[in-house]
Parts: structure tokens; sequence; C-alpha cells
């Protein structure tokens, strides 16, 4: 079966289990409430899910079923064993206040085993686990006892809540839940002990290929303080190992997944070796992702985590001595393993291959200079902000001679910098404004229309990095990977002028800061914003607004008090960020 009829399958199967199917949400999260920390991307199905099992209605019902895009980094260490990526599939299928532990192990356990409508994966190769309770909450006696009409009571574990309580950070629902795993030795490991399980498990042959999360429970700072006004379930099944035990592999990286790429690297690679093709092989994956949804390399956030993945991956093509191909020519692989379920990757293929083609060589220029500082023992900090080598790199350099390198010393003088930037972001949030003066907020103005000209002419990838306004010009950063042409520059200063021209209200609205978010109004990532938004927008009606953000103002009337628009120059200032300066004439 492939990765593909799996995906299939699945949502047929809950389809007909009178779920209603939904779309993945993208990789890149937006603010979701019930989320302590904020994520930079999505790491479980549940994610984007989390309002409605917190009490609201979901438009679709009680029952859904979804495949979403992941990504996490935090097993990025644990990349090139048996089950480990950055970017995966999650197969999920959620009960919001209806069903409860008894049909979620049911539905588990029939798409699992069932030769005809699910897997029919061996139930004989399964083993369980369920929650043995502590001072939150009871031993989920229920649980084992409902496992019990499907395996033998040998093959089920109480363990505790390190492994079996699931929870969405220090606010927002939680629960036990039981976890399903599968055998992937060759010729099985039958009835184990705890403690056989156990070390099965330490050692990857018994793999987890399931979990249903019983939530019924509500955390708020960090302590449990009651339960939900609705129990409901989360399913979660990463759709690589699912592939993995499906197919017979010995790996994710064995799977139609990764398989292609894997064969690819070993082609091209004079000196091959399983982990290096694996982490290639996986960030490459990742990296495409991310660039398909407008993330671009930066020092900062997404683009931290996206520039970390690639030049690892850079680093790695080096160490495997892969030099007949630029390692943008894996994307291609990577858009033909997902040209059926995910065909935004090929639409934008070569958006994404020129960014890691911009990337590897402005890493490559910054390398052998880094790589001298490295050998002297130049301080991580300075190889990060001066060289551009993320610290996890410098440590892994460094490591290959034996060395460490001081982290909480990295951290302090990193914490010191971002004070600093916030500083910065707070001014941008101002608008950047040197006075208050009528030609100030003249181009306060102009660069809101400059903002969404750029994404109307370069794409919706474009985001405000900063910008700096005198009485004389402004100054605009934004998120780009290449030169804009003479024509993109063309094209930008004829709409906005168009827009001046047109003479545009210039009008706002305060919101609640739930209902701000939802006009989809531009807004800076990582900003701190009250209970209530102000939303300047340009056009008649908020809806048909050609431009509009949250903004604290001052702003004209009218678009037609400002003159001609002017790009006096368009450069780089940092990777991924471009500037722009202009004036009105």
């Amino acid at each position: 079966m492939t990765s593909n009829q799996i995906r299939r399958r699945f949502l047929d199967f809950f389809k007909d289990k009178n779920h209603a199917v939904l779309n993945s949400a993208p990789l890149v999260t937006s603010d979701t409430k019930g989320l302590t920390n904020s994520t930079l991307f999505n790491t479980a199905g549940v994610q984007p899910l989390i309002p409605y099992l917190l009490g609201e209605t979901h438009p679709e019902g009680k029952r859904l079923a979804s495949v979403q895009k992941c990504l996490r980094t935090t097993d990025i260490e644990e990349v090139s064993d048996a089950t480990h990526a950055t970017f995966f599939e999650m197969l999920g299928n959620w009960s919001l206040g209806d069903y409860f532990k008894e049909e979620a192990i049911k539905l588990s356990f029939e798409f699992l085993t069932d030769k005809e409508v699910g897997l029919g994966l061996d139930p004989e190769r399964l083993y369980v686990t369920v929650f043995e309770g502590d001072e939150n909450a009871p031993k989920d006696d229920e649980a084992f006892s409902i496992w019990k009409k499907y395996l033998p009571a040998s093959r089920i574990y109480f363990m505790s809540a390190d492994s079996n309580w699931w929870s969405a950070g220090d606010n927002g629902p939680c629960g036990p839940d039981t976890e399903m795993f599968y055998d992937i030795t060759k010729d099985g490991l039958g009835e184990l002990s705890k403690e056989a399980y156990i070390k099965a498990d330490e050692e990857q042959k018994v793999v987890e290929i399931w979990n249903d999360v019983f939530m019924e429970y509500e955390k708020k700072d960090g302590e449990i303080k009651g339960k939900l006004s609705e129990q409901n379930v989360d399913t979660g099944s990463g759709l690589e190992r699912i592939t993995m035990v499906t197919q017979g592999k010995d790996s994710i990286f064995d799977t139609d997944l990764f398989s292609p790429l894997i064969e690819k690297i070993k082609k091209e690679a004079e000196n091959y070796n399983t982990e290096g093709g694996r982490i290639i092989a996986d960030h490459l994956k990742a990296v495409s992702f991310m660039l398909t949804e407008g993330v671009l390399p930066s020092n900062t956030d997404r683009g931290y985590i996206l520039r970390r993945l690639l030049r690892r991956a850079i680093r790695w093509s080096d160490k495997l001595k892969i030099e007949n191909i630029k390692i943008s020519d894996l994307a291609d692989i990577v858009a033909l393993i997902y040209k059926d379920t995910y065909p935004e990757i090929t639409e934008n293929l070569e958006s994404i291959k020129k960014a890691i083609d911009l990337e590897e060589i402005k890493f490559r220029k910054r390398l052998k200079a880094g790589l001298k500082e490295l050998e002297k023992g130049t301080d991580p900090f300075i190889l990060f902000t001066t060289y551009g080598f993320p610290v996890e790199l410098t440590k892994e350099l460094r490591a290959e001679n034996g060395q460490d390198i001081d982290l909480e010393d990295f951290a302090k003088k990193l914490k010191a910098h971002q004070d600093l930037s916030r500083t910065g972001a707070a001014e941008k949030f101002k608008g950047g404004l040197a006075s208050h003066d009528q030609k100030s907020i003249q181009y306060h103005t102009a660069t809101h229309l400059l903002h969404q000209a750029l994404r109307e002419v370069l794409g919706d990838h474009v985001s405000q990095k900063g910008s700096n306004i005198t009485t004389d010009r402004l100054r605009f950063d934004f998120t780009h990977s290449a030169k804009m042409t003479d024509g993109e520059k063309k094209s930008v200063e004829d709409l906005v002028n168009q827009k001046i021209k047109e003479g545009l209200p210039v009008k706002s609205i305060t919101l609640p800061k739930a209902e701000a978010e939802k006009t989809a109004a531009l807004h800076f990532f990582g900003d701190k914003y009250g209970d209530e938004v102000n939303i300047y927008y340009i056009g008649e009606s908020l809806e048909g607004a050609f431009s509009k953000e949250f903004c604290g103002g001052p702003h004209i009337k009218n678009t037609s008090e400002l003159s001609n628009f002017k790009i006096k120059k368009e450069e780089s200032v940092a990777s991924g960020t471009r500037r722009i300066k202009a004036t009105l004439e």
C-alpha cells in the first residue's frame, strides 16, 4: 500500500464513520487561543483545533478528521534514526463532546487491523500503554478494560504521565492517553514483560504508531484546575511511521515518502553514509515545505529554523561529497513525491530552488572565513551574528574535534541582542516616524501603500521587517529573497501611484483582538497587542480595502494628499531581507 493510498484510506474510513474531513491547516501557524507559548509551526494535528477542544463550536460538527502538515525540531538530533523527522504528516480524528474512550479505541483498532477498510496490520504485533494515574487524575482502568476486548492483558501496560499524559501547554486542554506500538522485528517479539517492552521501545524494536488522547481536564498556569465542559478525543498517527509498518520497512526513510530522495542522494554522493543521507533528505523536504509557505532564511523565528536546517544539509552534502548536482535539485524529488497531495510545491518549485541556491551561495561565502574563525576558537555568538553559523552548527563542528561550547553564555548574549531588537520593533509598530509633522505622516501612509503593492507584485510572502520615516523619505525593509527587477520596481511604483490618483479614503477601526485577526489585516509576527487593536485601512470599506494593517497611526485622510511616489533605491540588508528607499515628489 503506497503512502498516498494510506492517506486516502484513513480519510475515507473516518468519513464513513460520519467525520467531516478537513483540509490541512498551513504549516505556518497563526495565533491559537488556548496555547500559552506561541509556536512558529503546527507541531501536531490537534494544534489548529485547540479553541474547539476548549468549548467553541466547530462549523463542521462534532466529528472531524484531517491529515495535517507538521514540523518539529525538538528531536532534530534524532533525525537519521528509524522513526524521527522534522517535517511529517499527522493523521488525526477528533470527537468534540461526542464519542469517548469506548468508540475511540474501537475505531483505532479497527482502522489499524481491518484488512477491508483499514491497514490490515497484525494484532498480535500490537502493544498498548495506558495511564497509570497520579495526583492529577486516577488510573485509567476504563481504557485498560476496553483494550482487553481486543488484546490480551499481558500486552497492555500502565505507564506514567511522562509518556501517557498530553497537554497543550501551561494553559489549555489536557488528559490521559493510550498509545499503540507495533513490533517491527523480523520474527516477532511475542509476549513481553513491562521491563522487556520498555527496552524494546528504547531499541526501536517496537514503534509508536497511534495515540488516543482523552481530553477531559483543563490546565491553568501549569496546574490542573478541573474538568472541561465536554469530554473530547484527539487521535494522532504519524503518516511516516504508519507507512513504515504497513510497507514492512525498517525505517521511515525506506518508505516511498523518502526513498526517491535517498536513492538520488546515494547516486550523487561520492562518500555516502546513512546518517548524512537521511539528514539531507529530511531537511530538504522540510525546507521545501517552509519555502512554499513564504518562510525565508533569517536569523530569527521561522527563518532561523529554515536556515539551520538548510545549512546543516549543505554541510552534510559536503561531507558526502555531493558535487555534481546542486542541493536545490533535491527539491525536484520532493515535488515529485507530493505532486498529487501538495501540488503547491510543484507550483512554487522555481522560487523554492532559487531561495535555496541564494542561501547556499551566501553560506558558502561565509563558510570559509567562518571555519577559520571556528578553528581559532572564536565566540559562538560572533560566529552566529557575523558569519551566520547557527549555534547548533557550531556545536556540531566543535564536537567533531572533541570540543564543547558554552551554551549558557551564548543564550545570555543572544537575549541582550534580542532585547535590543525588540526596542527597534516597538519603534516599527509606531511607524518608525522621526516626527509627527505632515510630511512624515504622508510618508507613513505611503508605507502602507508600498507594503500592499509589494505583496501584489512579488507575492504574499512579503512582510514588513522594519521602517524608518523622516520628512525627506521613507525606508522600508521587507522579506524577499531576490533583487527586484526594474520591471518589478516599476510595477510597484505604478500601483502605488494608481491608488494615490484614485483618492482613496484612509480610515481606522478599533476591534477586539480576536475580531481584528479575522479581518486578515497585516500585523507583525511576535509583536504584542492589547485586548483591542486599531486597524488602519485604505479604501471605502474594511472588507474591500486595498490595504489594511494593525497600526497605531497617525495617517492622512485621503491618498489624494500624497504626491508622486518614486523608488530611489532597492538593496539587500540581510539574508532574505530587502530595503526600499522612496520619496514623494
